[in-house]
């Protein structure tokens, strides 16, 4: 690199590097597979979901059963149409998703972002939607652990003067 001994020096290196950052922000392309579908990875407490995406009529398949045999509560359902809404792509892709771990309600949100990813990836102008609905970032909650001496993660035992 250039000998920077002054700030002219160093704002003359910031705007010759300014054309690099202009390529990188150039549209990215699709990433698809062979089969014309993209895949990601979404994860919600301790449930991770592998989702395939394609173009399609709007068929979800999860662990091998339709979303509303596997996800019986409304509200669940919702949760998974939501990327869909949001990016306004209704009925007009297939997912088909593996997830395991957690309960119901990780799983349903684990799916939510593999959707989200994997949307994003198979048509990249979805995702400032998606963004900034985000859907896109992952839900770090997860149960904090119990410590000792506790009765749970931070309740403690009854206490009893006698």
């Amino acid at each position: 690199m250039a000998d920077i001994k002054s700030l002219d020096d160093l704002k003359s290196a910031v705007a010759g590097s300014a054309p690099a950052a202009a390529e990188a922000a150039a549209p990215k392309a699709p990433v698809r597979d062979a089969l014309g579908r993209s895949y990601a990875t979404g994860k919600r407490k301790d449930a991770v979901a592998r989702v395939w995406v394609k173009p399609g009529s709007g068929k979800v398949v999860v662990n091998g059963k339709d979303m509303a045999a596997y996800f019986a509560r409304p509200v669940l359902q919702m949760i998974l149409k939501q990327p869909f809404q949001i990016a306004n792509v209704e009925g007009q892709f297939d997912v088909y998703a593996t997830v395991a771990g957690g309960g119901l309600s990780g799983q349903a949100g684990a799916v939510k972002h593999g959707i989200s990813k994997a949307l994003q990836l198979y048509e990249p102008s979805l995702r400032p939607a998606l963004k900034a609905a985000g859907f896109l970032t992952r839900d770090s909650r997860v149960v904090e652990r119990k410590k000792y001496g506790k009765r749970k993660a931070r309740r403690s035992f009854q206490f009893s003067k006698r």
